[in-house]
């Protein structure tokens, strides 16, 4: 489907939201949660390829233009009630999908407003990417957002220099990776500040965890997914084949196919 229209959502004094809604803007639907270096536009793809809703509305998170910014107070609490101000907006959602961090904050959301089913993709949870922080810390001071796209991809999900020599090589997608990659430490040290909690989507009446097959069983995700799937009471587990954590780019029509095929499970 196609994007049918922007909003803005009010999300506190200092800040707002844009909302991409797909479809029937009218209809209730599925609501997407972006993660850390991506944001509503890198999402489209996939929600292009959603057909099991009537609508899809893909949040872009505070912090990514024309979104407001993460403002000082920002804490992972902060992103759980923007989403919770977004399902208040869009009324009657019926499925959350999240990615990454998306996931986390679409599982929490889930504790705090009761919704049909959470869909999340390799979620992240603390501790996660902790050792990384401290570099990200000085290049964020310095505005090195050169340095904070390699920290991402080499310290923290692993990819060989030569991965990220490649994305450099790309100057209109390096620039996005920049761009994307100025929020990433307050974000990376908000998920590390917040006590990671007992349960999840406590309010969900199902939950689906989808994990991409590179990823079974390795650090830094795939420990990461086992750790939020002991927090859930009976998810049903999906694995995509032959993907990683970045399906979104590589494979968004195959991820959009088994986001179809969950819905109404």
């Amino acid at each position: 489907m196609e994007r049918t229209i922007q909003k803005t959502v009010a999300v506190s004094p200092e800040s707002w939201v844009t909302i991409d809604v797909y479809g029937d803007a009218d209809a209730p639907g599925l609501v997407m949660v972006p993660g850390v270096m991506s944001d509503a536009h890198t999402w489209r793809h996939v929600a292009r390829e959603i057909h099991a809703w009537p609508s899809v509305t893909v949040v872009n998170r505070r912090g990514r233009v024309p979104s407001g910014p993460l403002t000082r107070a920002y804490t992972l609490q902060t992103e759980i009630a923007d989403l919770v101000a977004v399902l208040n907006e869009v009324q009657g959602a019926e499925a959350l999908f999240g990615w990454s961090y998306g996931g986390l904050i679409a599982l929490m959301a889930a504790g705090e407003h009761p919704v049909r089913q959470v869909i999340a993709y390799e979620p992240v949870i603390r501790p996660f990417a902790r050792d990384a922080l401290p570099a990200l810390a000085v290049a964020a001071d310095d505005q090195d957002w050169d340095r904070s796209v390699e920290i991402v991809n080499t310290d923290i999900s692993g990819f060989r220099n030569e991965h990220v020599e490649a994305l450099r090589a790309d100057r209109q997608g390096w620039s996005v990776l920049r761009r994307l990659s100025e929020p990433l430490h307050a974000e990376l040290a908000a998920l590390n500040a917040s006590p990671a909690p007992e349960k999840l989507a406590l309010r969900a009446e199902r939950t689906d965890l989808v994990i991409g097959e590179a990823n079974i069983g390795s650090s830094p995700y795939g420990t990461a997914f086992e750790s939020i799937r002991r927090r859930l009471d009976q998810p049903c587990t999906w694995v995509l084949p032959g993907q990683g954590h970045l399906a979104h780019i590589h494979a968004p029509g195959e991820l959009g196919k088994l986001i179809d095929s969950l819905a109404g499970c």
